[in-house]
C-alpha cells in the first residue's frame, strides 16, 4: 500500500527512495552555507521541460518573509530574458531532502497548488517560508545534515518530462592557505586612466587582480581612492562556478610601518566578480606627506586572499 501524503502547514509531505530525476544540490559543508548565503544561495540552472531552473535556498531563512530560524526554500525560473514578454508557464514541481538516516527523500508539495504559474512578475515560486526549524534540520539525528553534507533537489514538469540531471557541488577548503600580494604602484601622480590592475595572482587555485581606480569610483569618485579584489578575466576559473572568500585590501604607511586596512568577505561569481570600497581613503588623507601613504609619488598596495570554499557543476 503506498503511504499517504501528510499535510503540514500547507506542505505535503511524503518519501521517495528514487533521487530527483532534474536536479540535485550535494551541500557538503552546510556551516559554509550558512556563513555566507546571507541573502539567499542561488544554485546552478538546470533545465526541465524546455525550461531553465534554480533552487534559491535562505539557510538561516528567509528574512523578508519573517521565516528567520528556518530552512526556505524556492524554485525559481532562470533565463527568462529570452523569453516574450507575454508568456506563462504551468508547472507541477517537487523539491526533495534527503534523510540520510532512513535512505530515502523527503519529497515537498505545494498543498494548495497542484499547478503554479511562472510568468514575467512571478519568476520564483511561492515556495516553502517555514520549510523546518534550522535546529531540527541540522541535528544529525533526524537525517538531514549529516558530518556538515546534506543534498537538496527539484524535479519540475511542464507540458512534457525532461529528465535532464545536473549535479552541483559545494565544499569548504581544507586547511585554507592565506595567500598575500603586493603592488607597488609608481609615478602615482601620472595616472590619467580611470582605473588600473595589478598583476594577475593566484590564491585558491584562482586568478584574481588588485582593481584600483585613482581617482575614485562611484561613490567616492574625485574624492577618494576605490580599492576592490578582482577576479580575472571577471569569471571564476571552470569547472568552478562560486568563490567564497575572505580577504583584506590594505594600503601601507611608508613612514610608520603601519597599514590601512578593509577586511570582508564575498561570494565571487560571474555577476559579482569584484569586491571592495568605493571610499577606500580620501585623497585628500592619502595625499598628505606626514601620512606615509604616498612617498616620493608611489604607493603600495596589498592584498590578503583566502579562499575557503567554491561551488563546482558535474
Amino acid at each position: 500500500m503506498t503511504p499517504v501524503p501528510k499535510l503540514e502547514l500547507g506542505v505535503l509531505r511524503s518519501y521517495s527512495d528514487s533521487p530527483p530525476s532534474h536536479y540535485s544540490l550535494k551541500v557538503e559543508s552546510f556551516s559554509l552555507m550558512t556563513e555566507h548565503s546571507v541573502g539567499g544561495y542561488e544554485a546552478e540552472e538546470f533545465e526541465a521541460g524546455g525550461y531553465k531552473w534554480k533552487l534559491v535556498i535562505y539557510p538561516n531563512g528567509n528574512e523578508k518573509r519573517n521565516a528567520i530560524g528556518y530552512i526556505s526554500l524556492y524554485l525559481e525560473m532562470a533565463g527568462e530574458i529570452s523569453l516574450q514578454s507575454d508568456w506563462e508557464i504551468y508547472v507541477d514541481f517537487r523539491l526533495f531532502l534527503l534523510d540520510q538516516k532512513k535512505g530515502k527523500y523527503l519529497v515537498l508539495e505545494d498543498a494548495f497548488a497542484k499547478e503554479n504559474c511562472f510568468h514575467g512578475e512571478m519568476l520564483r515560486s511561492p515556495g516553502f517560508d517555514n520549510l523546518m526549524p534550522l535546529e531540527e534540520f541540522t541535528d544529525a539525528s533526524n537525517g538531514y545534515v549529516v558530518d556538515d553534507t546534506c543534498v537538496f533537489g527539484a524535479e519540475v514538469f511542464v507540458c512534457k518530462e525532461r529528465t535532464k540531471r545536473k549535479i552541483e557541488r559545494l565544499l569548504r577548503v581544507d586547511h585554507a592557505v592565506m595567500y598575500k600580494q603586493v603592488w607597488k604602484v609608481e609615478q602615482f601622480s601620472k595616472l590619467k586612466a580611470e582605473y588600473y590592475v595589478s598583476k594577475t595572482f593566484n590564491a585558491g587555485d584562482q586568478k584574481w587582480q588588485i582593481l584600483l581606480y585613482p581617482k575614485g569610483y562611484g561613490e567616492g569618485n574625485g574624492t577618494h581612492l576605490s580599492i576592490f579584489l578582482s577576479l580575472a578575466d571577471w569569471k571564476p576559473t571552470p569547472p568552478v562556478s562560486k568563490i567564497f572568500a575572505v580577504f583584506s585590501l590594505s594600503i601601507v604607511d611608508q613612514k610608520h610601518a603601519d597599514h590601512e586596512t578593509w577586511t570582508s568577505k564575498h561570494c565571487f561569481t560571474t555577476k559579482s566578480w569584484s569586491w571592495g570600497l568605493q571610499k577606500f581613503i580620501s585623497l585628500s588623507n592619502f595625499s598628505e606627506a606626514d601620512k606615509g601613504f604616498l612617498v616620493e609619488n608611489i604607493c603600495i598596495l596589498e592584498a590578503e586572499v583566502t579562499v575557503h570554499g567554491f561551488a563546482k557543476v558535474l
